[in-house]
C-alpha cells in the first residue's frame, strides 16, 4: 500500500448502505509508488485535508454527488470548512465497500470482484485527467503530441497545454498501475457506467481549474476515483490536492511532482532501481515490485524538507483563499522550491 492516511472506521458498510468514517491525513509522503518514504513533511496532511474539504464542498454545491460529509473539528465536531479555525487533519466522509482483488502473477480476477461487490462498492479505477502535459507525465511515454492535435514531431522539454482536456483510465488495485482502453476501463468498472465517469471526471476537472485560476495558478493534471451505490456514482477518496493533482504558478511546480523531480536529481540510482524492479516483475508475473528493488530512498536534506512545507501550506492558503496556516507569501514559496 501507499497510501499516506491513515482510515477510521465508525460504521462498516453493509450490501445495503453506506458506512461512515474518517480519513486521517498523516504527514508522509510516497513518490514512485514506494510507500512510506523516509521523511514526514510537516502540516503536509492538514494541507491536503483542507483542500480536499474546499474541493468537495464546491462540489456537492454544483450537484456533483460525493463522499464527503465534512472536516472534523477539534472538538470531534463534524463541520464544514468554512467552521474551523485551525487546519483540520481529519475528513469524515461515507464508506464503501472494498472486496479483495483475486489474482495470480499480475492476472487480476474482477469478476470475482463485482461478484462480491453487488451495488455497494468502490470502482478500482483512477480516472485521470489531463490540461497539460508537464514534465514527468506519463503521457509523453505512451503517446505522440500529433495524437493530440499538436504540432510537435517529439514533446519538448517544458510542458505543453493540450487543445481541449484528455480522459484516461487507469487501474486503482494493482501493484502496478496500468492505463487501460476504454472498453476494458468499462469492464473494471462493473456496473458503474464508463461515460458517466468520464462525465464526472471532466466536471471536476472544470471545477479545480477555474478554482485554481482564481488563485493565480495553473491546474495542470489530476484524478478522481468514484464509489457506486444503488445505481448513483459518487467521487470519493480526496479531490484536487497538491498529490493528487499537478499545479504550477508562474511556470514552476506546484505539487508533489516536485519531490519527484528532486529525487530523479538527486537520487537517480534508487530512481533507477525502482524503474528496473518494475520491469523484472512484469516479466517474470510477480505482483509486488518492492520485493525485487535492492535500493532504498535516502531522507531529503533539511532544507528540502522546509520549502516543501511551505510549498504545501503557502499554496493552500492560495487555493482557499485564506491564511489558513501559517506560511510565506506564495512567491516567496515558490522561490524557495526554484533553489533546490
Amino acid at each position: 500500500m501507499t497510501s499516506v492516511k491513515g482510515f477510521r472506521i465508525e460504521e462498516a458498510a453493509t450490501a445495503d448502505s453506506l458506512g461512515t468514517g474518517a480519513f486521517v491525513f498523516t504527514d508522509d509522503y510516497s513518490v514512485f509508488d514506494w510507500g512510506k518514504m523516509p521523511d514526514a513533511i510537516p502540516n503536509k496532511g492538514a494541507s491536503l485535508c483542507a483542500m480536499g474539504a474546499a474541493n468537495f464542498e464546491r462540489l456537492e454545491a454544483e450537484g456533483i454527488a460525493t463522499h464527503y460529509r465534512g472536516v472534523v473539528s477539534g472538538g470531534g465536531a463534524v463541520t464544514g470548512l468554512d467552521s474551523v479555525a485551525t487546519p483540520p487533519r481529519e475528513m469524515a466522509i461515507e464508506l464503501t465497500r472494498v472486496p479483495d482483488l483475486p489474482h495470480e502473477g499480475r492476472e487480476y480476477d474482477y469478476t470475482a470482484y463485482h461478484d462480491a461487490a453487488g451495488e455497494n462498492y468502490l470502482i478500482p479505477l483512477e480516472i485521470v485527467f489531463r490540461n497539460t502535459v508537464p514534465v514527468g507525465s506519463s503521457l509523453r511515454s505512451r503517446a505522440d503530441p500529433g495524437d493530440f492535435g499538436l504540432e510537435y514531431d517529439a514533446w519538448p522539454d517544458g510542458p505543453v497545454d493540450l487543445p481541449e482536456p484528455v480522459v484516461e483510465f487507469s487501474t486503482k488495485y494493482e501493484e502496478s498501475d496500468r492505463y487501460l482502453s476504454r472498453e476494458n476501463a468499462d469492464y473494471v468498472a462493473g456496473a458503474a457506467d464508463v461515460d458517466a465517469l468520464e462525465s464526472i471526471a471532466r466536471d471536476v476537472n472544470r471545477i479545480i481549474t477555474e478554482t485554481a485560476a482564481a488563485a493565480g495558478l495553473k491546474h495542470e493534471d489530476g484524478k478522481i476515483e468514484c464509489l457506486y451505490y444503488d445505481g448513483e456514482i459518487r467521487v470519493a477518496d480526496v479531490v484536487g490536492t497538491f498529490d493528487e493533482n499537478r499545479f504550477s504558478y508562474a511556470g514552476q511546480q506546484l505539487s508533489k511532482e516536485v519531490l519527484r523531480q528532486y529525487h530523479k536529481r538527486t537520487q537517480p540510482e534508487w530512481v533507477e532501481a525502482v524503474a528496473e524492479a518494475k520491469s523484472e516483475a512484469k516479466a517474470e508475473d510477480v505482483a509486488d515490485w518492492r520485493e525485487l528493488c535492492g535500493v532504498d530512498p535516502e531522507p531529503l536534506p533539511a532544507h528540502v524538507v522546509d520549502a516543501a512545507r511551505e510549498m504545501y501550506t503557502a499554496g493552500t492558503n492560495a487555493y482557499l483563499g485564506r491564511d489558513l496556516f501559517d506560511a510565506p507569501a506564495l512567491e516567496d514559496a515558490v522561490a524557495a522550491i526554484e533553489s533546490f
